[in-house]
């Protein structure tokens, strides 16, 4: 071999690892420099509500805290009043409960791993420690964006998360029960879709598929789409399932139905039937129990869990919801913006 050839085939390899190790070292001073920054915070935070206990300063210790830290410090950032306050309710809600689970030792806690402005989000919306534990956990392990975060808080994913109706625990060996019932919510949220009434199965179906990315999104981590209206043909009839999808963690396919209606028992025996046959037709040795998920417009819980009871195959059923759009006879029978416009110009 060339000896030219050799270096150059030696060089590009050698090169590549020196910059992946460049890349890391970069993510770690990033990570380091983000989990001071937090920590400072805090101490900020703690130090301006000790302060304030000790005196009678009150806020006007924030305002002119703020003109000193800024007249010193000009190349530093987050020092303006608003962010300073933010310090302080930082502080403040992690302390009114027992907040050790989320403040210890900052390089090692969920708050020193997230940037500051998810921190705001999170301590700011979350009702108590618990919920904002949830949203810095699933932050961290989905990496959501800020607008994505402000996106799940917004739809109160906390409260939806795990709370569908399912047979999983008699259905399912742990720990997978647990994990494939924390992969549901209850109620689904659709609102990136634009409906009109009446909404039709169909409609729903398509839209779904054609926002993937949103409704892939709102299912959760760990779905991969596999197809719309998938044919399965069972003796010498062909069925078609609206939606199925492959989990990655669950290892396991699981096939989603529509039902733009009130749930009723019969739901759960046709998808008992699809589960079956997804199984025996389509589910490899390697893969888990495939899961059946049934989205209805409304349910009543004690009826469901009633319906679940006997259903040898895992499933669970969960509401879902839309964000309805007016019709078009009633459009066009709404003033416009210029009409309404004119009028105030009348009043005027």
């Amino acid at each position: 071999m060339n000896k030219s050839n050799l270096f150059d085939k030696e060089y590009k390899e050698w090169i590549v690892e020196l910059k992946n190790k460049l890349r890391s070292v970069r993510l770690k001073a990033i990570s380091t420099v983000n989990a001071l920054l937090i920590e400072f915070y805090w101490d900020l935070g703690r130090m301006i509500v000790e302060k304030q206990t000790q005196t009678q300063w009150g806020d006007k210790l924030i305002s002119q805290l703020s003109k000193d830290l800024q007249a010193e410090f000009t190349d530093i950032s987050g020092l303006s009043e608003r962010n300073i306050k933010y310090c302080r309710q930082f502080y403040q809600f992690y302390t009114s409960e027992n907040g050790q689970q989320v403040i210890g030792q900052f390089g090692q806690q969920p708050v020193a791993q997230i940037p500051w402005g998810h921190n705001i989000l999170i301590f700011s919306k979350s009702k108590n420690i618990a919920e904002a534990y949830f949203y810095l956990q699933q932050t961290i392990e989905n990496g959501w964006s800020r607008d994505v975060l402000a996106l799940q808080i917004k739809s109160q994913l906390f409260e939806r998360q795990g709370k569908a109706i399912s047979n999983f625990t008699v259905t399912l060996p742990e720990p997978i029960s647990d994990l494939a019932q924390q992969t549901l919510k209850d109620p689904y949220i659709f609102d990136f879709l634009t409906m009109t009434k009446p909404f039709q199965e169909k409609d729903i179906e398509r839209q779904l598929v054609a926002h993937i990315t949103k409704f892939l999104l709102e299912l959760g981590k760990g779905f991969a789409f596999v197809g719309q209206q998938f044919h399965l043909r069972v003796g010498d009839t062909d069925y078609y399932i609206d939606l199925l999808f492959y989990h990655v963690r669950l290892k396991c396919y699981v096939v989603i139905e529509l039902k733009n209606t009130k749930f009723i028992p019969e739901y759960a025996g046709k998808l008992n039937f699809y589960l079956s046959a997804v199984d025996s037709l389509v589910k490899s040795d390697a893969d888990q129990a495939t899961i059946g998920i049934l989205l209805c417009r409304d349910k009543n819980n004690f009826e469901t869990e009633f319906a679940l009871r006997d259903i040898n195959k895992p499933m669970g059923v969960s509401e879902f919801q839309l964000t309805e759009m007016l019709p078009e006879n009633l459009k066009s029978s709404l003033p416009s913006v210029e009409e309404i416009e004119e009028e105030l110009k009348k009043l005027t």
